[in-house]
Order: structure tokens, then sequence, then C-alpha cells
């Protein structure tokens, strides 16, 4: 009996030591969740979403998957737990990997010249797939063309866009800016089929969604029902809206696939740890190259990479009307964060993404130096294209920084976290001023302006 009874107590105990032991681990995953409960509830709240997901995964193990708010609006039916999104231009990380593995059959090369594939006329330039890959084509992207607008609900033979896209003045010279281009996608997408033989859908889901097992991954439709499919809105002050129409046949091969967080997980997986690509081919995606003068950029192919407040990242976010999506990947803390929503607003997968991560990393502040020139040499108004534009920027000196005005519109930065180097940091972005050139680094965006006066 005693024995017996002994052997109880020892039971009891141990029970009631795992039990401690998982609401501790329970606690802690929980007070993580709830500061992510906050940031969601609050959008929500607020009418700035519909609804979204997010997915946190390190080493290994899922620290939070939840969905939130709605998939419809209308019907006012609860986001699935596995809920599919349109996932804009992260579709372009896709769009790359293919065209690495058709160099890796040897169907072409990084340095063809792209007209080799598609009738385009560069006037004269040679224009490189590597270069449409990593956007200093200087090609102007469709997007921010006037002619846009009237072909969003049309469906037109895609080599239209081509002739329209002739007709324009290049943005710059080849390889000399980074500016961020969607026609260089559609582009790539065209030479997938040319050389494949296949559709753009079609290949992707015989080398990529097949192999790696991503079921809910397609390209997106406005005729077909998909099962958990969510509804896409546009925020405005009033309240939110049905997202805008756009016909699928023109974010194409630069922003026209679906998908879940659960796949963007496996996709991220795979890529980040050579199920998909061979070393040298994952090289060339994640590593950025240099402009023709040799000033280095921070994206790569369809994925950025650089160095966030002391943490690196290789990351994109994809934005097509009623979608907003945010991949993350940090991989010296082996740590993946994907958020999607469906509202095109102010939070979008971004948003929650930027607030989340900086629970579980480390932020470092970048150090300013002692300046080592006299700032009045800079003085001045510098112009030049950036995306969408021309920026006219006005940049004066004051003590020990710099003030930067965009177009004369009042509205005035004030750059003091000097680097050395005739360079800034604002946030992320970087600001080099020097012999009468400014250059802006945005990461998606490499701008190069001059001295105007």
């Amino acid at each position: 009996m005693k024995k017996s009874t002994l052997l109880i107590l020892l039971t009891l105990a141990l029970a009631v030591g795992c039990k401690n032991e998982n609401t501790k681990t329970k606690e802690s995953i929980s007070d993580f969740e709830i500061y992510a409960d906050s940031l969601f509830k609050s959008s929500l709240d607020s009418t700035k979403i519909a609804g979204g997901a997010i997915l946190v995964h390190q080493k290994g193990k899922t620290l939070l998957k939840k969905s939130y708010g709605q998939a419809s609006l209308e019907l006012e039916v609860t986001m699935p737990e596995n809920a599919h999104f349109e996932i804009g231009s992260v579709t372009k990380q896709f769009t790359a990997a293919a065209i690495l593995k058709l160099v890796e059959a040897e169907k072409l090369s990084l340095e063809d010249d792209f007209t080799q594939y598609l009738k385009f006329d560069t006037k004269g330039r040679e224009i490189t797939i590597d270069q449409l890959l990593n956007h200093t084509s200087g090609i102007a992207s469709y997007t921010e063309i006037e002619e846009f607008g009237s072909l969003v609900p049309q469906e037109l033979p895609r080599d239209s866009l081509l002739r329209i896209l002739e007709t324009k003045d290049f943005l710059f010279e080849p390889g000399e800016a980074l500016i961020y281009n969607n026609s260089a996608y559609f582009f790539l997408g065209l030479i997938i089929e040319k050389v494949s033989g296949k559709t753009y859908e079609e290949y992707l889901k015989e080398i990529i969604f097949d192999p790696l097992g991503m079921q809910d991954t397609y390209y997106c439709s406005t005729r077909k029902v998909v099962k958990n499919k969510a509804y896409g809105y546009d925020y405005s002050p009033e309240g939110l809206q049905q997202k805008q129409y756009l016909s699928h046949n023109w974010p194409y091969a630069a922003g026209s696939l679906c998908s879940t967080t659960e796949d963007l997980l496996i996709w991220m997986t795979a890529i980040h740890n050579g199920k998909l690509l061979s070393e040298g081919q994952y090289q060339q995606l994640i590593t950025p190259k240099t402009l023709k003068d040799g000033t280095p950029v921070r994206y790569a192919m369809g994925i950025s990479n650089f160095n966030n407040y002391g943490n690196q990242e290789i990351s994109h976010g994809g934005g097509i009307p009623g979608f907003l999506t945010e991949t993350k990947y940090f991989p010296e803390q082996d740590l993946y964060i994907i958020c999607l929503t469906n509202t095109a607003g102010p939070h979008g997968g971004g948003f929650f993404v930027d607030n989340i991560m900086w629970e579980l990393l480390e932020k470092k502040d970048y150090e300013s130096v002692a300046l080592d020139f006299d700032l009045k040499k800079i003085e001045g108004m510098y112009s030049g294209q950036t995306r969408g534009r021309t920026q006219n920027v006005e940049v004066k000196a004051i003590a020990d920084a710099i003030t930067i005005e965009f177009n004369k519109n009042g509205k005035i930065d004030t750059l003091d976290t000097y680097i050395g180097n005739h360079t800034w940091m604002d946030g992320n972005t970087t600001v080099f001023i020097k012999d009468g050139i400014s250059q802006t680094d945005q990461i998606y965006g490499h701008y190069i302006l001059k001295k105007s006066n």
C-alpha cells in the first residue's frame, strides 16, 4: 500500500510539473500572440482592414499562425484558417526562380539580350535578361503610364502592351539606375512561355508548385470560383470599399499569383534551404549586383537583400487592388514572417510584419559619425527620374545635418544620421550626395538626381 501511495504521489507530482511547464510555454507564446491580436484588433476596429492572416515560423517551429477579420464583409464570413489571397508582387520571386530553372536547363542565359526572345524596339539599346530581373533596364513601367488605367478592365493580347511601351521614352540608360519595373517582369513571363513552350501558369506548376506540394498556389482569376478565396477591399476614409477591378491579364508574371500563408512558408523554406535551386542559382537570386558605375544596390532578382537595423533581411512585399502582402526571411535568426491582408490601405502586410518582427529581433540604430566635409558644398536643387515621376529635391545645410524638401511640398525631412562617405541614413533609406549628384537608395529603387543649380 505504501509503495502504491508513493507511486501515486510521484505521478501526481510529475503531472503537476508537466502542467506547470506546459503552462509556462503556453503563456510565453500567448504574450506574443496577444500582441499580434492587439495589432489586428486595432486595425479591424478602426476599419483599416477587412481581415488578414499571419504566420511566424522560427527554427522549425511555428510561433504564430492565425487569421483575423472577415473574408467577405458583405456576407459577414469569418476569415478561414488557410484563406487564399492575391499576393501581388511576391509573384516576382517565383518568376525569377522560373528563369533560373531555364538557365539551369541551358535554354537561355542571363546575359542574353531579351530581344532574342521578344520583339521589342529598344532604339538600339542592349538589355539583358539579368537587367529585367533587377529593375535596371530603364524601360518604362506599364503601371505608371497614362494608358494603364484604360487597359485595366480590358482583355487584349499581351503583346499589345509591348507595342505601347515601345513608344515610351526610357527612364534611364540600361544599368545606370534602378527603378522598380513591372514591365520587366511582364516581359519575363512572355520569355518563360516562349522558351518553355508552356503557359506561365503551367510552367510554374510543373517546376515549383507540384514538386513542393504547394496545392493552394495558382494563377489568380476574376472568373473562377475558388474555395477559401478572400474578397478584396480598398481602404478609404469613408469606409472600406470593394476593390478596383483589374483583369489578371495584366499583373501576369509581375503580380498575378494567389497563395496562402502555409504555401508561402513552404516556398520560402524550400528556396532558402536548397530544395529548389542549386547553391549557385540561389546566390544569384538573392545577391544584389551593382550599377554600371559600380554603385552597389540592395535589390537582387524579385527579392531584396539588405541590413535592417542590424539584421540581414531577405524580403519582398506585394500590392494589388484589394490585397497587400509581406514576406520576410531573417537568415541569421532562421525566422520567417508572412502576412496577407485582404485590404489595400495603410495597414497592409508590411504594417503588421514591421511591428511584429521587432518583438523577436534586436533593433540596432545606425550610429552617426562626425561630419568630414562642408555641408554648404552640397546645398541646392537636385532633379531626376524616380518611380512614376520626375523629382525635384532641395537640399539645405543646418547645424550638423541637412534638410530635404521634395517638389516644394512644404514637408521637410531632417537627415542627421551621418554614417560617413557623404552618406546619411533615413530609416533604411541611404542618401549619398557628392559632386553634384544625389543617390537615394530606397531598396526597391536606386535613384540618381543631378544638381540643377
